[in-house]
């Protein structure tokens, strides 16, 4: 019984041994694969990480699904090593670490923002990465390495980096802007779109007022909220998101603040559309690959990360996305639909500036003020209002002061005639 049960235990091991190597002997002894070389079927499928699970949190509409004939990469990531992938998104660096600092969920993989990079890093919520399993680090551009947010480059790996950026409808518009102000000019009222988050909202306002965008002053705070209120009193704009593309490319409206490389797809459904890197700055944005603390597994995590920097799924990923790649690879492939884009890649980089986390009073701030903003509490018109009733109030609490008083000497009047006449009698 016991020879029988080292049998299976044997025949075991050599199932799992074979299952991590059939890929590689299939694909170089039948058709080659269509992605991947031998040696990167055989490097994954010798990790040994078969069977279990990854749970990736991700911005929404970031990564080659396989629509359009696109690689679907997480199918083939899943394909190759053998981890079940849990994909699900998050549509703001805020949301993503409500959630992950709220406890109670699992992600091995996320994708933060620079900001939020350091931010989770100051709170000690990432694992450091073992670079070891990371040997596409070769890849990396050198300038998406050692970043400000991550110095050391201990935490993170760049992803995909960009600009904000303002896009204008031609039919609309009839001069190319230059200059962020335009989003205030009241002929374009209810045809601007603005950005649905409070960072990226205020950096524009803090960038006509001349303020850094990691300015700890709570005056500028004040004042940049104050100029979204003008805004919204000028112009009414309209706060979105992802409903962006979909909006600008029906071209009802002027206007949209929003990142480049999703101006490049607008373009291609609206060939109206028509971009400028304002002469007061841009933010210049970073997207990483960061592993949580609550991570589950790590291994499999440093494997999915190396993976997105192998160099035919960066392009697939790029192609999809168009977002710079932080591959060097993409970055310099002529066959890249973005090379040398200058939306994407621009010739000459604009004035820029990159976020850095804020203090918690400042977050608080900017919390407040946003809520204020987007419910017109800031606005002229709202103060106006306001005025009018406290001007109404005090008119009324005055002539009831009248009134009293009139009613308290009519009253002494009648007691004192009272009085005179009980005398006399």
């Amino acid at each position: 019984m016991i020879k029988f049960r080292r049998f299976i235990c044997a025949f075991l091991c050599f199932s799992l041994i074979f299952s991590t190597v059939g890929i590689a002997a299939f694909a170089s002894d039948g058709e080659e694969d269509e992605y991947f070389s031998d040696e990167q079927l055989e490097y994954y499928a010798s990790l040994g990480l078969q069977g279990t699970t990854l749970n990736v949190y991700n911005w929404g509409e970031y990564i080659s699904d396989g629509s359009e004939g696109s690689m679907d990469v997480i199918s083939e990531f899943e394909r190759l090593t053998g981890i079940k992938v849990n994909y699900t998104n998050f549509e703001s660096n805020e949301n993503m670490y409500s959630k992950l600092s709220g406890g109670g969920v699992s992600y091995d993989v996320i994708v933060p923002s620079d900001y939020m990079v350091e931010r989770l890093i100051e709170e000690d919520m990432l694992l450091e990465l073992d670079y070891d399993n990371i040997p596409n680090m070769q890849y990396i551009r050198e300038d998406c390495l050692n970043l400000p947010f991550d110095p050391e480059q201990k935490y993170s790996v760049c992803f995909n980096t960009g600009y904000t950026i303002l896009i204008y409808n031609k039919t609309l518009v009839k001069e190319e802007p230059d200059s962020w102000s335009v989003l205030w000019d009241e002929q374009y009222k209810d045809k601007v779109l603005m950005f649905n988050n409070s960072r990226d909202s205020f950096a524009i306002a803090q960038l006509v007022l001349g303020q850094s965008l990691n300015t700890t002053a709570e005056q500028d705070w004040v004042d940049a909220a104050e100029l979204l209120a003008k805004q919204k009193d000028a112009v009414n704009p309209v706060y979105v998101m992802d409903e962006v593309f979909n909006l600008m490319e029906s071209g009802e409206y002027a206007f949209a603040t929003y990142y480049a490389g999703d101006y490049v797809l607008m373009n291609e459904n609206n060939e109206d559309l028509g971009f400028v890197y304002p002469k007061e700055g841009v933010n210049a944005f970073y997207d990483a690959f960061c592993i949580p603390k609550c991570a589950q597994n790590k291994a499999g995590a440093e494997a999915f990360i190396n993976f997105m920097l192998e160099p035919e799924v960066a392009f697939e990923n790029e192609e999809y996305i168009y977002y710079a790649s932080a591959n060097a690879t993409v970055m310099e492939n002529e066959e890249s639909s973005l090379f040398e884009n200058e939306a994407v890649y621009p010739e000459e980089e604009p004035k820029n500036e990159v976020f850095f986390n804020l203090p918690q009073n400042i977050l608080e701030l900017q919390n407040n003020l946003w809520s204020k903003v987007k419910s017109g509490n800031l606005s002229v018109n709202n103060k106006l209002n306001e005025k009018k009733i406290y001007i109404a109030s005090g008119c009324v609490a005055g002539v009831s002061v009248v009134l009293l008083a009139f009613a308290y000497i009519n009253k002494r009047r009648k007691k004192k005639e009272q009085d005179l006449s009980d005398l006399y009698e």
